[in-house]
């Protein structure tokens, strides 16, 4: 269903040659403890890094990424070129880690992302980031991860916050529909999947985004690959029409040949034109105009 993509991003960084001063009007603010350790929940130390236009002003609008990697591996720095860049374009932008598969199942997961959420709403106007302009994002098991604390109030309720995140913006988001993706797949004991979702029917429905839509939830930007896996193709399907149905209009980009792994890494490009797609996503729910 999804691969890890540390090799390829490393493998990638290494290849680019990145000028120094490219970045020197980026304020970075690295490894931000946002959840202490918890022995006895087998939790390690998560930590998070804030990337802010260093040009002070108005509040500015707040992206927070999780990253991708079958809820089993990854590491937010993998992603500071993501950061770097959305804060080049006037975002404060969050990069977070959060424990991982087979220490802790998605449940912890959804629960500790969104404690960093909540860390966000409560510290981010230090950093130069708008409180109430929160935007989560994510790609793979990472956009999973987004869409869940999203659409489910519930993480919040138990933090004691109403749920403060203004628009979602999916990328190649995998397990939208962990359901269905997992009674089909039948896999045995053992398997990541399992370890991650457990073998409970129950467990995979509560862990599908789809299946807690309603009209309050915040507006969605999707983006999914033409060529991406047909598990992740059919579950953000299934979530655009579920959610017209609702009279929810989301923006939908299929994008043109693109794979999984490239539907991230394509953020390597400054250019890239989803950088002015998700910049006029958020002004828009912002109630501001396009330029």
């Amino acid at each position: 269903m999804i691969n890890n993509l540390s090799n390829v991003l490393l493998a990638i960084f290494c290849s680019i040659a990145i000028s120094s001063c490219a970045f020197k009007i980026v304020n970075r603010t690295k490894d931000i403890t946002y959840l202490k350790a918890d022995s006895t929940k087998n939790i390690a130390e998560q930590k998070l890094n804030v990337f802010a236009p260093r040009k002070k002003g108005k509040l500015e609008n707040v992206f927070i990424f999780v990253y991708g990697g079958t809820w089993n591996s990854g590491h937010k720095s993998l992603y500071n070129f993501l950061g770097n860049r959305m804060a080049r374009k006037n975002v404060v932008t969050v990069i977070l880690d959060y424990p991982k598969s087979p220490a802790v199942t998605y449940d912890v997961m959804a629960a500790d992302v969104a404690l960093s959420v909540k860390w966000v709403k409560d510290n981010i106007d230090k950093y130069g980031g708008d409180p109430n302009k929160i935007y989560i994002s994510g790609h793979s098991a990472g956009g999973h991860l987004g869409a869940l604390i999203s659409v489910r109030n519930d993480y919040f309720d138990k933090l004691g916050i109403s749920n403060p995140i203004k628009g979602t913006i999916l990328i190649d988001a995998a397990g939208i529909d962990m359901y269905s993706y997992m009674k089909e797949s039948k896999f045995p004991e053992g398997n990541t999947f399992i370890q991650t979702f457990t073998n409970n029917p129950d467990s995979w429905k509560d862990a599908s985004p789809l299946y807690f839509l309603n009209k309050t939830i915040p507006p969605m930007l999707i983006y999914v690959g033409e060529k991406t896996y047909p598990s992740i193709a059919m579950g953000n399907d299934l979530l655009v029409t579920s959610l017209r149905k609702l009279n929810l209009d989301p923006i939908y980009y299929t994008l043109k040949g693109k794979k999984h792994k490239p539907m991230i890494t394509q953020f390597l490009n400054s250019y890239n034109h989803r950088y002015k797609e998700i910049l006029d996503f958020m002004k828009k729910n912002n109630g501001e105009k396009s330029k």
